[in-house]
């Protein structure tokens, strides 16, 4: 697993590489970019498909566009296994971005299939679908979440990992500008994501009831308000509220309160 940071002037790649971009930029909101953006990379690059994804530490990631150029359309089918099978919390091959700190600075990764984060990954993921290497384009968005930007080799053969990587890499900071604008026009803005399915992402283990305990106290109820208001006895209640904290690993209230502090961006000079 490879990263390095781009820097705007940046222009390593050939001629067909770059004219390749005219292609996306031309596509801007239009509702068939993903398809018509990925025709106009797939013969400079050797890619196969490509995907956009949003992804958050403490809930589940969202696909903005997918398609697939000249193999069969496998995104979809990856996707909701990264989804559903939460791949998304055990997924490492992005903290490189997240160690950066800065929001909107691009960050680019490569990555073979045997480098996938966990075996379920590479196996559910990479050799089910004939994945052989991804590389990518992500950065720290101001809201907390990361934009990654990930296209796709099914055949080693037409681009080399090293030529992929030079060629990705002269485009990179363009490309996720163009599709950080075309997502802005064309996606409204996710709704913030409650204390329930934050909480539930952050341990599927929580029960329905410590759930309804846990938005209680957040919402700063009281343990008796919350008896009468669920039916239970206090006890019962603390009963709830003890197993909900021995699964998130923390002790007391303000710590609960503290899952939901985003910290600050990491200033640089």
């Amino acid at each position: 697993m490879n990263s390095w940071g781009l820097e705007p002037a940046d222009r390593s790649g050939t001629h067909a590489t770059l004219d390749a971009m005219a292609g996306v930029v031309d596509a801007m909101g239009s509702a068939q970019f993903a398809t018509r953006a990925l025709a106009s990379l797939s013969p400079a690059l050797g890619i196969g498909s490509w995907a956009v994804y949003r992804l958050w530490r403490d809930r589940p990631p969202v696909m903005h566009l997918s398609a697939s150029h000249g193999v069969a359309d496998v995104t979809g089918d990856c996707f909701s296994i990264y989804r559903d099978r939460q791949l998304y919390l055990r997924d490492s091959s992005f903290e490189a971005v997240r160690r950066d700190g800065v929001a909107g600075r691009a960050v680019m990764l490569q990555m073979r299939a045997d480098e996938a984060p966990n075996a379920e990954h590479r196996d559910a993921i990479y050799r089910r679908h004939g994945m052989v290497e991804r590389v990518s384009v992500a950065r720290a968005e101001p809201d907390g979440s990361l934009l990654a930007v990930n296209a796709y080799s099914h055949d080693a053969a037409r681009c080399p990992g090293g030529a992929l990587a030079a060629r990705f890499g002269a485009i990179a900071s363009t490309l996720i500008a163009a599709v950080a604008r075309h997502v802005e026009w064309t996606h409204p803005p996710a709704p913030a994501a409650g204390p329930r399915t934050i909480l539930r992402a952050r341990c599927p283990a929580l029960t329905e009831r410590e759930l309804d305990v846990l938005e209680r106290l957040l919402g700063g109820v009281t343990y008796d308000g919350i008896a009468a208001d669920m039916g239970l006895s206090v006890c019962t209640v603390k009963t709830y509220r003890a197993r909900a904290f021995d699964r998130l690993d923390i002790h007391f209230k303000s710590e609960l309160f503290a899952l939901f502090v985003t910290p600050p961006s990491v200033s640089r000079p």
